[in-house]
């Protein structure tokens, strides 16, 4: 399996994933440094939702357009932790789902993230790309079945699987592994009980439980922990207030 590298233009950094997909398909995952927020933003804050100054993230985002040579500027939701994936192609910009795809070159699907899971799919064969959003409650509701749903019939898809919160550093109460368990008993697996009643989860084993069972065997990623580097990843967990990384697909024609 080719690793996952970070890459770097106009002193922007990015995790390019290692996953064979096909010629013309292009991904990306941010990291936190090469952009001009400040504070508990810096650097390279994507999102325009958590506090930091309007310009400073209109002017990362603008970086991120030039560094990466997007066809196009990404199509950015409002994600909300629900199960809805809109066309990128045809929805207007900011509506609310935590999914996007597409069958269109040179339109950019993205997705924010400080911990929760950035997920990617491609069609091995071409002709569509998804990102997902995919904390624990879009998990355990089905926003990856959804996704792959709206990709269309007959899709052979291949996944990877972006920089999200550890297994190490996840605690969740009870609840959360109750919701997993009451819709497949295998997640069970995906917890190691904690002090308390508390559980330790982890969200990439869960992903991968429901990608195998839609048929999705060819997984990549998944080594990152947002909450244990501070270098590279914001974490919501981990500082609260705090920047989102974005995480992107696009195809070219």
């Amino acid at each position: 399996m080719t690793p996952d590298r970070i890459d770097e233009a106009d002193g922007l950094r990015w995790i390019t994933p290692g996953w064979p997909a096909p010629q013309g398909f292009y991904a990306a995952s941010t990291l936190r440094s090469g952009g001009v927020s400040g504070g508990e933003y810096a650097t390279l804050n994507m999102g325009d939702h958590v506090g930091d100054d309007a310009t400073a993230v209109a002017t990362n985002r603008q970086r991120l357009q030039q560094a990466l040579a997007l066809p196009s500027a990404p199509s950015w939701l409002t994600q909300v932790h629900g199960v809805a994936c809109v066309d990128a192609a045809d929805s207007a910009l900011g509506c609310e789902a935590d999914a996007s795809c597409t069958l269109r070159p040179g339109v950019v699907c993205a997705v924010l993230t400080a911990d929760c899971l950035p997920l990617l799919l491609c069609d091995k064969n071409g002709g569509a790309v998804a990102a997902v959003h995919a904390g624990w409650r879009g998990l355990a509701a089905g926003v990856i079945e959804s996704t792959i749903a709206a990709m269309g019939q007959g899709r052979t898809l291949m996944a990877w699987l972006g920089p999200a919160i550890g297994p190490q550093r996840f605690e969740v109460g009870a609840e959360v592994r109750a919701a997993f368990v009451a819709r497949d008993a295998e997640a069970s697996d995906a917890f190691i009980a904690g002090e308390e009643g508390r559980w330790l989860a982890d969200l990439y084993q869960l992903a991968r439980i429901i990608l195998r069972k839609q048929g999705v065997n060819d997984v990549y990623g998944g080594q990152w922990c947002t909450a244990s580097d501070a270098e590279h990843f914001y974490s919501y967990r981990r500082d609260g207030v705090t920047g989102r990384m974005a995480t992107l697909i696009w195809m070219t024609g």
